[in-house]
């Protein structure tokens, strides 16, 4: 029995081990942006989400739990989709897949790209939700010579990933200053100063940053479409047993008011 305990405390050890360093990662040591959230009732900033998700996303990722047609729910006709939004697919009641082979995308970017159906309900932290970490993310890349794909980011450093948005926002480079430690005054760490445009891109700063509320609102939805649903519904359930409880108040207290 001891044997057993020991070798079950061993293996939760081992696995903190090995998700620390991916919790890390995900965080990159900076306050999380807060996303938009008023983004989510703007049923023109989901259709402009779900297009850039088309165009930019699912070349390499999937979104396989969700289907075309599901897109109706944010406005969007059946012609409209198969008109827009479908490429790798000719029936609009199929799910988003993408045809690239993992095997070809673990050579080429270190790993399979991850499905996207939930990515948004999946990185939330204790930065923040997952949009807040999608929205710092996809915001925070930087040119980087030394890595492979020419790219690095602030919110997940040493990312694999390139800047797929890049033509939409530009280049720019991370400027960082050398300043001495706090905590020990014999070193000298290097502080994120801000970024340098290095090349313009298509949109300005505001217009790329409204951009990208966009598509992580996007995505957010895409984790779950009934969300907006969910929350006018429970605005009403709340409003009724509120009501019903006054009225069976009174009525308790009508009903005893003679019994002593």
């Amino acid at each position: 029995m001891i044997k057993r305990i020991a070798a079950l405390l061993a293996s939760l050890v081992a696995c903190a081990a090995l998700l620390a360093p991916a919790a890390h990662a995900a965080g990159g040591g900076i306050a999380w942006d807060k996303f938009p959230a008023e983004k989510m009732q703007d049923t023109a900033a989901l259709q402009r989400g779900a297009q850039l998700f088309v165009n930019y996303c699912l070349n390499c990722h999937s979104a396989a739990y969700m289907r075309y047609n599901r897109m109706r729910d944010i406005g969007l006709s059946e012609e409209q989709i198969k008109a827009n939004l479908m490429f790798a697919t000719e029936k609009v009641g199929d799910v988003m897949k993408v045809n690239l082979d993992p095997r070809q995308a673990k050579d080429w970017f270190g790993a399979t790209p991850p499905d996207l159906t939930v990515i948004a309900r999946s990185r939330a932290g204790s930065g923040g939700s997952g949009a807040d970490y999608l929205y710092t993310y996809l915001r925070t890349y930087y040119v980087d010579d030394t890595k492979a794909t020419g790219w690095n980011n602030l919110a997940f450093p040493s990312v694999g990933m390139p800047h797929v948005l890049w033509e939409l926002q530009g280049m720019r480079r991370a400027v960082y200053e050398d300043q001495v430690d706090a905590h020990d005054p014999n070193k000298k760490i290097h502080v994120f100063k801000g970024f340098e445009q290095v090349t313009p891109g298509k949109l300005n700063a505001l217009a790329y940053d409204s951009a990208v509320g966009d598509l992580v609102a996007y995505l957010q939805w895409m984790g779950e479409p009934a969300q907006t649903t969910r929350v006018k519904l429970g605005v009403w359930v709340l409003l009724f047993l509120t009501i019903f409880t006054t009225i069976a108040w009174r009525l308790n207290a009508a009903f005893w008011k003679d019994v002593k």
